[in-house]
């Protein structure tokens, strides 16, 4: 092999030699000429990876197909965007590297989201932070900057959050102070429904649901009920008794309206979970905790029969799963950060007041990064060796030679 290599550059001087480019000026040449294509090389590897790969990936999605046809829908479909568990890291738990890597990931894959899909609405439930529960009002404000820099969207997108245990803590740790701070945050205010072209959205603070009494828990199902009144009335509107029952309700649109929150409803595990976002095997066998991994038994059902919504998305479990309450499916959403998955996702869904259409856009897979820089290296490598040979066998040919005394 050495004597191959050794043939190969004697081949390559000679032909130097008679080109004229064999000279130690045109060496000096080549060399610089190397180092510029070294550099750009790297450069538009990096580049690629950090940039162009995240609008490379999310240009083969595209907005799913209702199942009627368009000319049902008295409006054109709104376009939503749902995604959950961005978990940005605090001062406590991040390491500024992890911070630096994680952030710009998410970042440069929401907005080159934004940028190719052009959504009308987009929803994060919960978990936006990683400390939030922990963190006390400097870091808060820290935190929160980074967050709306990374998830800033133009004046015609809209961004709506849900909280989470880690935005507040878990029920034992969350306090009304946690709570006013996140709302005042993200401008929340204690409507607990968003009406978008004749569509209900009902965000629940599902950290709330614990049926202990706490008096957030109390505020929160106070305000489900509320929003269940409103719920029933706009569907009774047309009955005899309605001015009695509902003359000072305020009234929302007549069709199901959609569940949003950050724990799933109840489910035992995510033993029937499929697709390769679902968790691990080990994971599927791992027995869910009742107000912890999921809502109660008795939460979920109040929730079901008090909002009979058509669609519920929720997160916290970092996996994919759908399941079906009845007739009701439920989508539980992948974390969107690296730091918790290899392959993150979120949901596109064109839903209008009558049908709903969802469509999974994975991102780049951390895997896939690794893999290109891998090879690159490995080519930039053996470039350089054989580069570096090349020279050295050149420069053999013009090193004077000692004349014999």
């Amino acid at each position: 092999m050495l004597r191959l290599l050794l043939g190969y550059l004697n081949i390559a001087h000679m032909a130097m030699l008679k080109s004229g480019l064999g000279t130690k000026k045109n060496c000096l040449l080549n060399r610089s000429v190397f180092l510029l294509k070294f550099l750009s090389f790297i450069f538009l590897v990096f580049f690629f990876c950090e940039f162009l790969v995240y609008y490379f990936v999310i240009f083969q999605c595209a907005w799913p197909e209702l199942r009627s046809t368009s000319k049902a829908h008295s409006s054109a479909p709104l376009k939503a965007m749902f995604l959950s568990d961005t978990h940005l890291l605090g001062e406590i738990r991040g390491h500024w590297f992890d911070k630096l890597r994680r952030e710009w990931q998410m970042e440069r894959a929401y907005q080159s989201a934004l940028w190719l899909l052009q959504p009308d609405i987009v929803f994060i439930l919960g978990d936006l932070f990683d400390e939030g529960k922990w963190s006390n009002p400097k870091a808060w404000e820290n935190d929160v900057s980074r967050f709306q820099s990374m998830f800033r969207h133009p004046p015609q997108t809209e961004l709506i959050v849900v909280v989470g245990n880690h935005d507040v803590g878990f029920h034992y740790e969350m306090t009304e102070y946690k709570l006013k701070r996140f709302e005042k945050a993200f401008n929340l205010t204690f409507e607990k429904v968003v009406t978008r072209k004749g569509i209900s959205f009902v965000l629940v603070n599902s950290v709330a649901l614990e049926g202990d009494g706490c008096v957030i828990c109390r505020a929160e199902e106070d305000h489900i009920l509320k929003v269940s009144r409103q719920l029933n009335c706009s569907r009774n509107k047309n009955q005899l008794e309605f001015g009695k029952k509902c003359g000072k309700v305020h009234l929302l649109p007549p069709s199901a309206p959609i569940l949003l929150q950050h724990y799933p409803l109840y489910r035992a595990s995510d033993s029937e979970c499929t697709g390769e976002d679902s968790a691990s095997p080990e994971e599927k066998q791992v027995q869910f905790i009742e107000k912890y991994d999921v809502l109660s038994q008795d939460a979920s059902e109040k929730l079901l029969q008090l909002l009979q919504p058509r669609l519920i998305l929720s997160g916290h479990t970092h996996s994919a799963c759908t399941v079906f309450h009845g007739d009701v499916p439920e989508i539980s959403i992948p974390s969107f950060s690296w730091r918790n998955r290899n392959n993150p996702s979120f949901i596109m869904g064109l839903i209008t007041a009558e049908d709903f259409a969802l469509q999974k856009c994975f991102l780049p897979t951390e895997n896939t990064v690794i893999y290109i820089y891998s090879v690159a290296s490995i080519m930039l490598l053996l470039s350089a060796v054989f580069q570096f040979a090349l020279i050295n066998t050149l420069k053999s040919f013009y090193t004077p030679k000692e004349k014999p005394v």
